[in-house]
């Protein structure tokens, strides 16, 4: 549960640790979802086919180291009262990655590089995410946690829309960009990843200044073996069994949701093009606007959350989602993507953020990175369904239109997995 006082949490640690997913919106929204990996699986790999299978083992590989480590690192960082070392050591990382994705050539050679700097780049991302989730709690109060949480959201959404905006107008779109960037070699794309890198280590910087270390949680864990912290995780794991439940509940149940969630956003773009006809750029230009749209939906979801409580927000939310969903599934045209495509964005945000304060208000104090890294994990053990559901819809009803429907299955398997759930405790 939160701990902190009653009073104003301090602007200037809030904006601080909100500017870290400002800028780490660069990796997540240009390197892996929008710009770089479509260079790799079109201009890098012999054929996009085989780019994309190779791709998706790349980061299923990636996506089991996570599930089978995050927990470990979320413990030992709270042991050793070293979250904001771990977070900068991880930051560090993937900031190197990104960067060293400028020597990834339009050469299927270059291929296995660039798909190892993702992986690597996307194992330490999720590594940061638990430690920078875990400070959550150290920079609001019990009354502003959810309006915390859905501003850090709020200003992802909102970094990876000026940064994706800057990069499809100043190096992707021209023939000539900036600096006299040119398209030879894919020098244009090249180039977006130093800028990716560059946006993320600047903007990560003031955590690191501004925000005060957490203290730590008086065990010896931090100085063990990895063996032995895997240990200390399964007693504790049988302990939140025992006297902890509702916590594993909403682990397991948020895993179910959250995968649908990344599903909306990761197949949105398949979904614009290949059943309502949207161009290269108009998915881009949409990818803008939900991306906008999903960050004011998460500002307003935090106040609510506030309010409301985060269990009412993430049912909400779903339930919006579903019939939202099910819209796009039974109507055609461009018009109606657009109407329904934003609201669902306008919902996920909401959902994302909520998730994080449920977690955050009934967790142990001291235990914050452990937890978070825990529910890293269970999301990444069914990073499948959203996938399976997707490409399973569409092999047994042959149309794309259908997988839409498999994502809305998803969720509503999520709504109903969290209905049982009770929620937090209000704070006097």
């Amino acid at each position: 549960m939160i701990t902190s006082s009653a009073t104003r949490p301090d602007r200037r640690q809030v904006v601080a640790w909100a500017l870290w997913d400002w800028g780490s919106a660069a990796f997540n929204a240009i390197i892996v979802t929008f710009v770089f990996t479509v260079y790799l699986t079109d201009a890098v790999a012999v054929d996009a086919d085989s780019g994309s299978q190779a791709l998706g083992v790349a980061l299923t590989i990636a996506g089991v180291i996570v599930a089978l480590t995050a927990p470990v690192t979320g413990l030992r960082s709270d042991a050793g009262g070293r979250r904001k070392l771990w977070l900068g050591v991880h930051t560090a990382l993937v900031v190197a990655c990104t960067a060293g994705l400028f020597f990834v050539r339009e050469d299927p050679s270059y291929l296995a590089l660039g798909l190892v700097l993702i992986a690597v780049g996307t194992v330490f991302s999720e590594f940061a995410g638990v430690n920078y989730n875990a400070l959550l709690v150290r920079i609001s109060t019990r009354e502003t946690i959810g309006r915390v949480s859905g501003f850090g959201w709020g200003m992802g959404y909102f970094g990876g829309l000026v940064a994706l905006t800057f990069v499809l107008f100043a190096f992707i779109q021209p023939e000539i960009g900036l600096f006299g960037v040119t398209s030879d070699d894919g020098l244009n794309i090249r180039v977006v990843a130093i800028f990716s890198a560059v946006w993320f280590a600047v903007f990560a910087l003031p955590l690191f200044f501004i925000v005060p270390e957490p203290p730590p949680s008086g065990e010896a864990v931090a100085r063990q073996s990895l063996r032995t912290s895997y240990a200390v995780l399964g007693r504790r794991i049988a302990r939140m069994w025992r006297a902890e439940r509702r916590t594993l509940w909403f682990l397991a149940a948020s895993a179910v949701y959250r995968d649908g969630l990344t599903a909306v956003f990761t197949f949105g773009g398949v979904i614009a093009a290949g059943t309502f006809g949207f161009s290269n750029t108009q998915v881009v230009i949409f990818a803008i606007a939900a991306n906008l749209t999903a960050g004011i939906g998460a500002v307003l979801g935090g106040r609510l959350d506030d309010r409301l409580g985060p269990k009412t927000v993430i049912i909400v939310s779903l339930a919006a989602l579903v019939v939202v969903g099910t819209a796009i599934t039974m109507f055609s045209g461009a018009a109606t993507f657009w109407v329904c495509g934003l609201v669902l964005a306008c919902f996920v945000g909401p959902a994302q953020s909520a998730s994080r304060t449920f977690l955050a208000r009934i967790v142990t104090p001291e235990r914050e990175a452990e937890a978070f890294g825990l529910y890293a994990t269970t999301g990444r053990a069914v990073s499948f369904l959203g996938p399976l559901a997707f490409s399973g819809f569409i092999a047994i009803f042959g149309s794309q239109r259908a997988g839409m429907a498999g994502i809305v299955l998803v969720l509503l398997l999520g709504l109903l997995a969290i209905l049982p759930v009770r929620a937090p405790e209000k704070q006097p």
